[in-house]
């Protein structure tokens, strides 16, 4: 493994002074309200998931390419002022970050023009029982956690590590600690745990949880992803409506996951169907990586840097004359089913999810 400062895509810096037409909510061309900003804090993980990064050989982001607290803060200021409302702290895996309490600290004390802002992680749930009482105590809201798999030899070789047990327990210290609502994301996989579907279903429900499916989409760093291997939003329908009666939910807006009440509820599942129902036209998120890139969709190609103006004297009007660059430059949609579709050279543990 090496540890390399990486170049990916275009980085398109902007400059000059913020064009006061320009200024309010972070409208796109397309008419879309940016409101949720995902923070990748590392591209390292404690896992090897087989459709996300290979198990050895990986080249990490350098150390100095990383944003130190201060610049995520920075940045994260400028984007509450414009409007966001959410940060999602993302990786690779957010727990890896040493200074992880003090992130959720610093970011939960930022007020935007509608009040404070809201702190959600996405993790995989190894190191969660050990820390969750700080991050709540630091300002956590939210917790989304990752289990593609209620079995340890599966887990094992879907991952490639032996940490079922860790990640249990971390779902069972969040069932615990009452933060609501609480999510469980698993990527439906062809062959591999697609017979789980019920029974993930069912944990999640028994934790007092939503379970979330994801298409498996084109983000794996060996560019192996394979359409015919992907579980589709109508199978994983069909899996569960053997189970349960699936009523649709509205009042979707731009929420990533359709959801259905199980049996009328009170219990929920949702489904993440970027590839086969892509909610492209109500997104309202928009990246940055631990290296400080903007991205305004997760396959884009290009990306916009920030770290000249948050490391060489820039003021806070040029970080936002970046942002707002970057919210213009969004495409309509991602075009994962249009045959000119190249997927990002980066994988998803580099692009934050």
């Amino acid at each position: 493994m090496s540890a390399v400062p990486v170049t990916i895509g275009v980085r398109v810096p902007a400059h000059g002074p913020v064009d006061a037409a320009a200024s309010g909510p972070l409208v796109d061309t397309h008419g879309r309200v940016h409101r949720d900003l995902r923070i990748s804090l590392t591209d390292r993980c404690s896992l090897r998931c087989t459709y996300c990064m290979p198990e050895q050989g990986n080249e990490w982001l350098a150390r100095t390419s990383i944003l130190t607290l201060d610049e995520i803060e920075r940045a994260a200021r400028v984007a509450a002022a414009a409007g966001v409302s959410t940060f999602r702290l993302t990786g690779g895996e957010p727990l890896l970050r040493r200074d992880i309490v003090d992130v959720v600290q610093r970011l939960a004390a930022i007020e935007g023009p509608d009040g404070p802002v809201q702190i959600a992680m996405t993790t995989n749930g190894i190191r969660l029982g050990e820390v969750l009482p700080d991050l709540i105590a630091a300002g956590l809201h939210r917790l989304n956690i990752s289990i593609d798999t209620l079995r340890a030899d599966r887990f094992h070789e879907l991952t490639r590590r032996d940490r079922l047990g860790d990640v249990l327990e971390g779902i069972a210290a969040a069932a615990a600690s009452g933060l609501r609502p609480l999510k469980l994301n698993a990527v439906a996989m062809r062959g591999v745990n697609d017979d789980e579907l019920v029974d993930l279903v069912a944990f999640a429900v028994s934790h007092g949880a939503q379970m979330r499916f994801i298409e498996q989409m084109p983000l794996d760093a060996g560019h192996t992803w394979d359409r015919t291997q992907m579980v589709t939003r109508e199978e994983i329908l069909d899996a569960l409506a053997a189970r349960w009666t699936l009523v649709p939910i509205p009042g979707r807006a731009g929420a990533p996951a359709e959801r259905w009440a199980l049996d009328g509820g009170p219990h929920s599942v949702g489904v993440i169907a970027s590839v086969t129902a892509p909610f492209c036209g109500d997104c309202d998120r928009l990246r940055l990586t631990a290296d400080g890139q903007l991205r305004n969709c997760l396959f884009s190609t290009t990306e916009y840097d920030l770290v000249p103006a948050l490391r060489s004297g820039g003021d806070d009007a040029e970080i936002e004359t970046i942002l707002r660059a970057c919210v213009r430059g969004k495409l309509p949609g991602h075009a994962i089913n249009d045959p000119s579709f190249l997927q990002p050279a980066r994988g998803m543990n580099a692009i934050g999810g």
